[in-house]
């Protein structure tokens, strides 16, 4: 945590600073706790510099970066008590991977970390993988971080990989910054967006609150490091039948990975649709349904066609939805095959949260509403009118 010298004076101006509670002041002297980041905030406000932080060790020394070849793409492999299976976000990894591959003229590499994973290797290769990096054993069949990032940075430090991408899930978030942290390179995370320019990686990423859209290069360490939101990118099979070079490494298990047990698994019984992000039929809705009762409404199109609900940013502040059910820049992509705005302006935080989806409806009663451009079909009336009448319609005609 940060660190006080004896000259601090008390004066109380690294505790408004700091945005995590850390500091308080005891005996007029600022003290941290253990909510203490290491951000730095309070480093800079501090009037007579009695506050800095811990030496981390300088960086390394920069390498010859000639020496980096190679696309990764992390395969996550995904558990719901029945089955193990490779999350499809790998797959949209593996297609950018192998476009950017092509253009870098470098190898595609698919990284898997799993107990019996060979099953995967033959699906995985049809995406384009040219290399597929196996870690297998019982100990690995269950996601642990120290265990998965170990095994990951004992791969990168001897294959020395340009690009390293890895999926934006609860682990990729987990895993990335730790494989980061060991091996003091750049991590973006939340990528939307990713292309080659001058042989480096420009990685793109909403910022601000979704504002503005940022595009990040890491030009002096390597490898360039992305998490990649599910959904931004299409899954193509660009080598159907191929098979991928195999390399099966054998990675000890660290000590510090027995640090955490799992004594027990519940698993969600959620259905697929009901998760915005594997959904196959999304029913959005916005300000214009203005209350509670109006998402009954999308809640009873979605049961209907066997779809989950979602919601935009306006509609979330409005509390209207809990924030995990957010499409949009800053909640989740979605890719369904039917996409239903229901009273969405569509700014463009939204669009290019749902824009991939394969057919989109619109209802709006703003003729000149933004989301009107984007859609295949548009009708402009109010939602919490039409939406009734077309519940009524689908249920006619699964009746019949």
């Amino acid at each position: 945590m940060i660190q006080v010298a004896s000259n601090c004076v008390g004066c109380g101006k690294c505790v408004s600073a700091c945005p995590f509670g850390a500091l308080s002041l005891v005996n007029r002297k600022a003290v941290p706790n253990s909510s203490c980041t290491m951000c730095g905030a309070c480093v800079s406000v501090c009037p007579v510099k009695a506050l800095s932080l811990p030496a981390a060790g300088a960086a390394p020394a920069k390498k010859d970066l000639s020496a980096y070849k190679g696309v990764w793409a992390f395969i996550e492999i995904s558990d719901d008590g029945k089955t193990q299976k490779v999350r499809p976000v790998g797959f949209e990894l593996l297609s950018k991977g192998r476009e950017l591959a092509d253009q870098l003229g470098e190898e595609l590499c698919a990284v898997i970390i799993g107990d019996g994973v060979e099953k995967y290797f033959a699906e995985l290769s049809s995406y384009g993988a040219d290399k597929i990096y196996a870690v297998s054993g019982p100990a690995y069949r269950d996601y642990n971080t120290a265990a998965y990032a170990n095994a990951m940075v004992a791969l990168i430090k001897k294959y020395n990989p340009s690009v390293v991408l890895y999926p934006s899930t609860y682990i990729g978030r987990d895993l990335s910054p730790r494989i980061s942290s060991e091996l003091f390179v750049g991590l973006t995370a939340d990528c939307t967006g990713l292309s080659i320019a001058d042989g480096l990686l420009i990685q793109t990423r909403p910022a601000f609150g979704g504002n503005i859209m940022a595009d990040i290069k890491c030009p002096d360490y390597r490898p360039q490091m992305s998490t990649v939101r599910p959904n931004v990118f299409k899954k193509v099979v660009t080598r159907p039948g191929s098979m991928a070079q195999i390399v099966n490494e054998t990675i000890a298990v660290p000590a510090e990975a027995g640090r955490v047990r799992i004594i027990s698994k519940h698993f969600d019984e959620t259905s697929a649709q009901d998760k915005l992000d594997e959904a196959e039929v999304v029913i959005a809705g916005g300000r214009g349904m203005k209350d509670k009762a109006g998402f009954d409404v999308l809640e009873q199109l979605a049961a209907e066609l066997g779809g989950a609900v979602g919601a935009s940013r306006a509609a979330i502040d409005l509390g209207l939805k809990p924030k995990e059910k957010q499409v949009g820049q800053s909640g989740v992509t979605v890719a369904a095959k039917l996409y239903v705005a229901c009273g969405i302006s569509g700014a463009v935080q939204h669009i290019v949260g749902m824009e991939h989806s394969d057919v989109i409806i619109a209802v709006n009663k703003d003729a000149n509403a933004p989301i009107f451009n984007v859609c295949k079909y548009g009708f402009v009336g109010d939602a919490r009118q039409l939406l009734p009448k077309v519940v009524d319609a689908v249920k006619k005609a699964k009746n019949k």
